[in-house]
């Protein structure tokens, strides 16, 4: 059976052990995704109805990591303790984010990511790696996750329709005036060097890209500061 050495950092090592490595084999990883599968499935279809409305990162970042949790209690019933089994998990997320599409790289940088986010203060595990942990068949438990962010305007779709809006209001504004000014420049001022002329188009883009900027971040802040007023009002 093909064995593969695990570290804390996530990443493979050759040789010498230490006292945080484990020792996973391919089989386990394969359970621990199927088992996880099976289990996002059936919640995913319990929370299609409720109409959730969610930034896309924060509603998959709480997914993966339900998912580490489920991952993780899966792997301490093959036999793993406590410690090797929350590592098992990692490496299952890992090979089931390159099965969904991520590159190695792309699946190690998200892997580190999740690590980080796994834990709070007092080195507590985070909700959603928790209620994973906690969860029990055909229970509603992601929708308890997400549920309790609900009224969290910060994590809203909301918000994050608006950060995309303005983000593609000042790049492609920002472009489309730096081009005009640097065609404008250029016709009708001839004698400018190059430098000038795109000083000239970066100026004018800057101008527009910095009031757009503010304007944003007067309305988020505007938004968050009425979402807290109404959350003491309730």
């Amino acid at each position: 059976m093909k064995k593969e050495v695990i570290s804390d950092s996530g990443k493979s090592n050759e040789g010498q052990l230490n006292p945080k490595v484990v020792v996973a084999d391919a089989s386990t990883i394969s359970q621990c995704i199927e088992h996880a599968q099976a289990v996002i499935a059936k919640q995913l279809e319990r929370i299609k109805d409720k109409g959730y409305d969610f930034a896309p990162e924060f509603q998959g970042l709480m997914t993966q990591l339900y998912l580490l949790g489920v991952m993780w209690r899966h792997a301490e019933t093959l036999g793993n303790n406590s410690n090797d089994a929350r590592e098992l998990a990692f490496s299952a997320l890992k090979a089931n984010l390159i099965q969904d599409g991520l590159s190695k790289r792309q699946a190690d940088k998200r892997i580190e990511f999740l690590r980080k986010m796994s834990k709070v203060e007092d080195d507590r595990n985070a909700l959603a790696v928790a209620v994973g942990y906690e969860s029990e068949p055909d229970d509603n438990s992601l929708a308890e996750i997400f549920d309790h962010y609900v009224d969290d305007m910060q994590v809203s779709g909301d918000f994050w329709r608006i950060y995309d809006r303005f983000r593609k209001i000042m790049l492609y504004g920002g472009l489309s005036i730096a081009f005009v000014v640097i065609w404008f420049v250029t016709l009708f001022m001839p004698g400018n060097s190059a430098i000038a002329i795109l000083a000239a188009g970066l100026i004018a883009a800057a101008l527009f890209v910095i009031p757009v900027f503010l304007i944003g971040i007067l309305m988020y802040r505007s938004k968050i500061k009425k979402a807290q007023r109404l959350k003491q009002d309730a």
